[in-house]
């Protein structure tokens, strides 16, 4: 199983019932595909570094789950299609190592 992160970004004109409804959508969205552990984070109302459709500003929404990746096509579609939606990034967070390698590789470049 592997964990990922979804970054979105939504219109700022939008109020916080229809952020709330946007929110529930795809954390539901992503239980109902087999994710587990989704984790959201509302950043809220941010300044952009550059515009989007006229846009300074957007709402940010961090989704953080573990899956098998199939969910990955199957949101970003429907966020494509979705108006609400400025942006999206999802990645693939690599695992992290376990700490005896860490400690393993830092005297082997020590000696």
């Amino acid at each position: 199983m592997n964990s990922y992160e979804l970054m979105v970004i939504l219109r700022p004109d939008l109020n916080e019932e229809r952020v709330s409804q946007e929110v529930t959508k795809y954390q539901e969205f992503l239980t109902n595909n087999a994710a587990e552990e989704v984790s959201v984070k509302v950043w809220g109302k941010r300044r952009l570094a550059y515009q989007i459709r006229r846009f300074n500003d957007g709402i940010y929404v961090l989704f953080n789950f573990n899956g098998e990746g199939q969910q990955i096509a199957l949101i970003e579609r429907d966020m494509r299609l979705n108006d609400n939606v400025m942006r999206f990034l999802s990645i693939k967070l690599t695992p992290e190592k376990p700490e005896k390698e860490k400690k393993a590789k830092a005297v082997a470049v020590e000696a």
